[in-house]
């Protein structure tokens, strides 16, 4: 079977290139006022009318004339005859001659005679007289027509993307309906067999996944001023793949799909294009990404995204968003630069440019109050990887930002400065950033903080990285060996052991019977502090037996069946697909399971010496302190 191959892969100057020559629409349309918010101007709005269209006073009192209150104070107030009243919305029906003085309230307009407003608290009304305690010049407290908009002038000129501020002075000149640029209408398709959307069922025996690309990308191209359309979802069907990619060119001004852009026999989303428009470009040198294609299909303009999420979103952000901008008349957004140091050494294999995602960290003041170089302010801005592979959705929330690396860079240092390109300009990083043992109390522990961040990566994970200087703080459970220098922030105990179906069928008592009888198991992997505990639990028992840990393990069936999550395990369990799993009390009750208690184990959390002044290490520590585990069955300070 033939394989087509990428061609040579362009540099991204060339994408972008090749981007901006494609026609992604950008007419004119009329739009209800009511609808226009975000839209771009097209044409220049000139006022029609005066705003105000009359003379209007601008607080409640008096309109007099200004001559009348002349040498007015208040050992000697002016004396003037009231003659009536006006009122907002009202005609005014009376007029103010010499000596006279009319009520008034905020908004209404100006009677015949009047020039100025005298504001109601530096007046006294008595007999049908009102007394004025202060001198006025022509126009005080009086907005006369046209002072906020003249007729005839420039109100808001094109390009203007419209705010409440432009819709409320829109609204004041009347206009109900502006002409607005046109938003580009962006067709998205996501392919592959193995995809489901959102919602529906989902067989993972199948090795079926849901479809990120879609909501995600339609949600992008909406930040970036366009108009999303979702069309059904294809397989990796030639003719329909095929039928529905047109029927998205003839009804938009630019398709979008993603997965089936790699360069292997059953992608064959290059053949539609070529076949029914022209393939521009196949692959560019950019990693994640290098699998994107550019071209026209039919009349409209066509761009193939990567299918994993990652890459996807990064590639969007990167070479598509700005062409939409572009054509809705949007300007590039303001640009969020941070500069940082990188937290860890990261190797890179060369030949393409790297848009590296990372997540930030602030060091917080030194605890020692040790010095800090001239330009800093106490705090250093560190840059992590976060690189999961770029099928990992959790990378798209995990990541503040991008650190372009060039294709010749070999390897990024520790302490290196980095320019990292935030994802917006509202991104900041978390208040306290943790890594570890995966723990439902600490979930629950870090609902009560400002804005945290956690990474599940185990407890020997968690501590080498402590070691390094990366996170504020790591969760370790078990008796782990700390080769670092850290402070205890505080702790736990959970309830640890077997997790079983509902009602126990086989009747599982110890680790005894994991040995001896035909039994599936699921274990933690070894970064797992629980995965340590129930090692050394084997150990104990292997030494009463007179065996070995090693000859233990491999009579249990599925000891190196590991899965990363405290819950997946049990979920194992509930599924059918295995007898026991190593867990705790507080999953088997909350999945509706059985347990069997094989002991507890301490859950310690640890925190780096240098960040223990952090507001958010505060927070944790408070958190720790109150009474968090309500509810957790097996939980104990």
């Amino acid at each position: 079977m033939s394989r087509k191959e990428f061609r040579d892969l362009a540099p991204p100057e060339r994408a972008h290139e090749t981007i901006d020559s494609l026609d992604l629409g950008g007419g004119v349309e009329r739009v209800p006022l009511r609808e226009a918010r975000g839209r771009v101007l097209a044409e220049r709005i000139d006022a029609e009318i005066d705003v105000p269209g009359f003379d209007r006073a601008s607080m409640d009192g008096y309109a007099v004339r200004a001559r009348d209150t002349f040498g007015a104070d208040e050992a000697d107030p002016a004396v003037l005859d009231l003659v009536g009243a006006v009122h907002a919305g009202a005609e005014p029906d009376v007029v103010v001659e010499e000596g006279t003085a009319a009520e008034i309230s905020t908004g209404a307009v100006l009677p015949e005679g009047a020039d100025a407003v005298v504001m109601v608290e530096r007046t006294d009304e008595a007999d049908g007289n009102v007394e004025i305690r202060t001198s006025l010049a022509p126009g005080d407290h009086v907005m006369f027509a046209g002072a906020d908009v003249a007729a005839g002038e420039r109100a808001i000129g094109p390009g203007t993307r419209l705010t409440p501020r432009e819709i409320g002075l829109l609204s004041a000149l009347g206009v109900d309906e502006v002409p607005v640029r046109d938003r580009p209408r962006v067709g998205i398709v996501s392919t592959g067999d193995e995809l489901v959307r959102p919602g529906g069922a989902l067989h993972s025996e199948r090795g079926q996944i849901y479809d990120v690309n879609s909501y995600t990308i339609a949600t992008a191209v909406e930040d970036a001023g366009g108009e999303a359309a979702l069309y059904p979802h294809v397989g990796d069907d030639y003719e329909e793949m095929g039928r529905v990619m047109v029927e998205a060119a003839e009804e938009c001004d630019l398709v979008l799909s993603s997965g089936s852009t790699s360069a292997s026999a059953v992608d064959v989303i290059y053949r539609v294009i070529e076949e029914r428009g022209e393939l521009l470009l196949h692959g560019v040198a950019v990693k994640p990404g290098k699998p994107m294609l550019i071209g026209r299909l039919e009349e409209s303009a066509y761009v193939g995204l990567p299918g994993y999420p990652v890459s996807a979103l990064t590639i969007f952000r990167t070479f598509v968003a700005p062409a939409i901008r572009r054509a809705a008349g949007l300007p590039e957004p303001r640009t969020a630069t941070v500069e940082a140091r990188m937290a860890d050494r990261e190797r890179y294999e060369g030949g393409r440019k790297r848009l590296m995602p990372v997540g930030l960290v602030e060091t917080g003041p030194p605890a020692d109050g040790g010095e800090v170089e001239a330009a800093d302010t106490g705090s250093t801005t560190l840059a992590y990887p976060v690189d999961k592979g770029s099928g990992a959705t959790t990378s798209l929330v995990e990541a503040d930002g991008i650190v372009e690396v060039d294709a010749d860079t070999a390897y990024l240092d520790a302490g290196e400065h980095v320019s990292v390109r935030l994802f917006s300009p509202d991104v900041r990083p978390p208040t306290v950033f943790g890594v570890g043992e995966d723990d439902p109390a600490l979930s629950a522990l870090l609902d009560r903080i400002e804005h945290p961040r956690y990474l599940g990566i185990g407890s020997r994970e968690g501590l080498r990285r402590l070691g390094r200087g990366v996170p504020d703080f790591a969760v370790v459970s078990g008796p782990v060996e700390r080769e670092v220098e850290t402070v205890d922030l505080g702790g736990w105990t959970r309830e640890w052991g077997l997790v079983v179906p509902e009602g126990n069928p086989e009747n599982v008592d110890e680790l005894t019977d994991l040995v001896d009888r035909d039994l599936q198991f699921v274990n933690r992997t070894t970064d797992s502090g629980l995965r340590t505990t129930f090692s050394n639990a084997l150990d104990s028992l292997a030494e009463e037996c007179g065996s070995t840990r090693t000859e233990l393990a491999q009579s249990i069936d599925g000891f190196d069946l590991a899965v990363r999550a405290h819950e997946s395990p049990a979920r194992k369990v509930a599924a059918g697909r295995a007898d026991a799993g190593l867990g705790l009390r507080a999953t088997a009750e909350r999945l509706d399971l059985g347990f069997v208690s094989m002991g507890e184990e301490r859950v310690s959390v640890l925190g780096n010496p240098d960040r223990v002044e952090k507001d958010g290490i505060e927070q944790l520590r408070a958190a720790i302190d109150e009474e968090a585990f309500e509810g957790l069955s097996g939980y104990r300070r």
